[in-house]
């Protein structure tokens, strides 16, 4: 199964709350994972800030184009310590 965000929230400098569809919720911090072309406008803390979810992906994204793997996002959340 493929996981799937339903929520997420901005916190502070690189840090986002996400919650999936099964209830697995908690703080990621996206900092080291900022490299790369379309990764490196997001180095810009006000452009971080627009993060958003996209409803159709199920996943956070950009304007620019830039968004992450559920699955890599899902493996943060429950790795996180």
């Amino acid at each position: 199964m493929v996981p799937r965000l339903s929520d997420m929230k901005y916190i502070v400098e690189y840090r986002l709350w996400l919650q999936f569809e099964d209830g697995r919720q908690g703080e990621i911090d996206l900092q080291a994972e900022l490299w790369g072309e379309v990764f490196e406008p997001l180095r810009d803390i006000a452009y971080f800030k627009t993060v958003h979810l996209d409803k159709a992906l199920k996943t956070i994204c950009w304007d620019n184009g830039a968004d992450f793997a559920p699955e890599f996002l899902y493996h943060l959340v429950t790795t996180a310590r």
